[in-house]
């Protein structure tokens, strides 16, 4: 196929882009209060990544992911992730067929579209690390098969901060597969009041967040994939590539980096991050309407792309010192010109 027929003309483009402008003003009025991380889903998904949400319980983590994956067509699964959760329970597995006398594979609730990890960290490691196939190559392996998943295929992932019993760590490898990671906080007294509103209101009427997402027409995987191309065509420059280029760079200067810093990354930012960030910020300059990269989307988007890949040193954990703090410190630390 030729690749010019591949791209929309820009009324295409434009009715592309009104589509996703509603999806974030129907995701907004589903949960109240919560627009920056609905809008940090969207780029996710936009830019083809995955996502780890952490925050407390009743923050409408779950709530967005059904109304998100609501919004599209496509499968949605959700799987709560227990200590006595085992890798096949995610995954699949082969199981002896008498009828067939041979061995067929079963799939598991990862073959979906839409994918809702609940509390990941309460899993063991096996249990984590069957996720990292999935997200990274978008396929999963059972003996000498591989089975491929179904496009799109997002994955968004849930942690609560406040408990630490019974709880595993997500590995350096895990988090780094995940495109972002936003931590998601509470909301204000009058942001709370309209939330009690509305949550009385479809007490009543019998309704959830779910239906509200659905009243509207389901986008088509075809439409994603039209808007995911129209992002990777967001012009980005010279001078935003060296911008994010020397941002993750910065962070590998271990001898030379300031007193600020020193000391405190166990490990720097892998090329995972600037590649991330470059996808994020294409992400943000189409969805506001723009056809290039500002490096104000750089900055705006560098915490939740950056934080989960640097590394806290045993200085920075007994200094109490934040991973958002230190990406603070290298935005501060390398203009973006």
């Amino acid at each position: 196929m030729n690749i010019d027929s591949q791209i929309d003309r820009p009324d295409q483009q434009q009715d592309i882009h009104g589509t996703f402008k509603a999806l974030l003003d129907r995701l907004n009025g589903v949960v109240i209060g919560q627009d920056r991380m609905i809008q940090r889903l969207v780029l996710a998904l936009l830019s083809d990544g995955h996502v780890l949400l952490e925050g407390a319980p009743g923050l409408a983590k779950t709530r967005i992911a059904r109304a998100l994956a609501a919004s599209f067509e496509g499968r949605f699964n959700r799987v709560q992730f227990t200590p006595t959760l085992m890798p096949q329970d995610l995954t699949g597995s082969a199981l002896f067929d008498p009828k067939s006398l041979a061995f067929e594979f079963r799939r598991g609730p990862i073959f979906t579209n839409f994918l809702l990890a609940d509390e990941i960290n309460r899993a063991p490691a096996k249990v984590q690390s069957a996720l990292l196939e999935a997200m990274e190559e978008r396929q999963v392996t059972s003996g000498d098969e591989t089975h491929m998943l179904e496009q799109p295929f997002f994955v968004i992932a849930t942690q609560n901060p406040i408990e630490h019993e019974g709880t595993w760590d997500l590995p350096e490898a895990q988090l780094d597969r995940f495109l972002m990671h936003v931590r998601v906080g509470y909301p204000d007294a009058k942001t709370e009041l309209a939330l009690l509103d509305i949550a009385l209101g479809e007490a009543e009427a019998g309704i959830d967040g779910q239906e509200q997402a659905v009243a509207a027409e389901r986008i088509s995987a075809d439409t994603l994939a039209r808007a995911r191309r129209a992002v990777l065509q967001t012009h980005l420059s010279e001078p935003v590539r060296d911008y994010i280029v020397r941002l993750v760079d910065f962070s590998r200067q271990e001898e030379s980096l300031p007193d600020d810093l020193r000391g405190l990354m166990s490990h720097p930012v892998s090329p995972r991050g600037s590649i991330a960030l470059a996808r994020v910020a294409k992400a943000a300059a189409w969805l506001d309407g723009r056809d290039h990269v500002l490096p104000d989307d750089v900055l705006n988007l560098a915490s939740n792309v950056l934080r989960h890949r640097v590394g806290l040193s045993h200085v920075a954990e007994a200094e109490g010192i934040a991973s958002e703090t230190i990406i603070e410190r290298l935005l501060q630390h390398v203009p973006p010109v």
